[in-house]
């Protein structure tokens, strides 16, 4: 090992710690939040749980939402680079669609227990629709993704700031993302399980994206 190598490595260790606090934090935040519901937790009690202080909390979370949504971050990650890196001749349309049919969560655990999978889907389901706060944080972060997306398809078509069809089309695609999470929180709290949904999910999803196909498939094909 050489001397830069040595050098890096107190940076590394300290990276790492950084992460396995910061996943340990997340861990327990849900922990409690399943527990004991989002609005009856606060922070001092997932501080105390996790055995940090509880400005570490916040220096890793800004707010008790971003606790609940920790991880949103690589999903539109994946999003962007799926749009973006699609092959020549593919539509942004065409590539959504293959990014939004993909199998998440308990939904891509296909030796999950149908029963712990559907209890867990159900509580997810309650914590977000029994609060506000995080009804307003899910706004925010869907409309910090159709910003992205809006961008990355304005620079890809060289379309003027103040065009309309990105934005327009951006908030097409992922108003069918948001469709596809309000019809499983309806029909969870109407009594379907994750095999239901799991069957029905990506034929609703489909017909949308068909029907957006016949209004936006020659849109933003990649040249």
């Amino acid at each position: 090992m050489d001397s830069s190598e040595e050098a890096e490595q107190p940076l590394g260790l300290r990276e790492r710690k950084k992460r396995r606090t910061r996943g340990l934090i997340a861990e327990t935040a849900r922990r409690l939040f399943f527990e004991r519901g989002f609005e009856a937790t606060t922070v001092a009690d997932i501080a105390r749980a996790a055995e940090v202080a509880e400005q570490t909390v916040f220096n890793y979370f800004p707010t008790k939402e971003d606790l609940f949504y920790s991880g949103f971050e690589a999903f539109e990650a994946e999003m962007l680079s799926v749009v973006g890196q699609r092959e020549r001749g593919e539509s942004a349309l065409s590539a959504f669609a293959r990014f939004v049919l993909k199998p998440r969560g308990v939904f891509a655990m296909e030796d999950a227990d149908p029963a712990e999978a559907t209890r867990r889907v159900q509580a997810i389901t309650r914590l977000v629709t029994d609060s506000p706060a995080l009804q307003a944080r899910e706004r925010e972060i869907f409309a910090r993704y159709t910003a992205a997306l809006a961008q990355l398809l304005a620079d890809e078509t060289g379309a003027d700031s103040d065009r309309l069809e990105p934005w327009v089309a951006a908030h097409a695609m992922m108003g069918v993302h948001r469709a596809g999470i309000d019809y499983v929180r309806r029909r969870t709290l109407a009594g379907a399980g994750v095999p239901e949904l799991a069957r029905e999910l990506p034929r609703q999803s489909t017909l949308a994206i068909e029907s957006l196909e016949r209004g936006l498939g020659g849109y933003a094909v990649k040249g």
